[in-house]
């Protein structure tokens, strides 16, 4: 197996909300995988909370175990979250939660911030 790594995969995810991508680093004695929408991650347990909350970034983690370590970005999607930053929780994403639906509500939120974006430049031509 030493002899495929390192490697790094990038999948397309569709959700019910819109797409994400999938990501999966892997090298000898260890891994990381992630899912990124267009405001935050929902990563695996090697991702900290502390930097991402300072530069106010959504980030919800989930955690493995040795035994069951979470591998592919699929992993993380009935994996429960265990933190997360102010601004992933200004969203609603709380620990408990499968990083399904903390992936869902990332992706309603940046519907949601689109259309009021989209609203904001309508208002200023129409008044300009």
């Amino acid at each position: 197996m030493a002899d495929n790594l390192p490697r790094s995969i990038t999948t397309s995810m569709q959700f019910e909300n819109g797409p994400a991508i999938g990501i999966s680093n892997r090298w000898v004695n260890g891994q990381y995988c992630s899912i990124l929408t267009p405001i935050g991650i929902v990563g695996c347990g090697i991702y900290d909370v502390v930097v991402p909350a300072e530069f106010n970034q959504a980030l919800a983690v989930a955690q493995g175990t040795p035994e069951c370590p979470l591998v592919d970005p699929e992993d993380l999607l009935d994996a429960r979250i265990v933190r997360c930053t102010p601004r992933a929780e200004s969203i609603g994403i709380t620990p408990g939660m499968s990083g399904r639906e903390a992936v869902e509500l990332m992706l309603q939120a940046t519907a949601e911030e689109t259309a009021e974006e989209t609203a904001e430049e309508t208002a200023e031509e129409t008044a300009g």
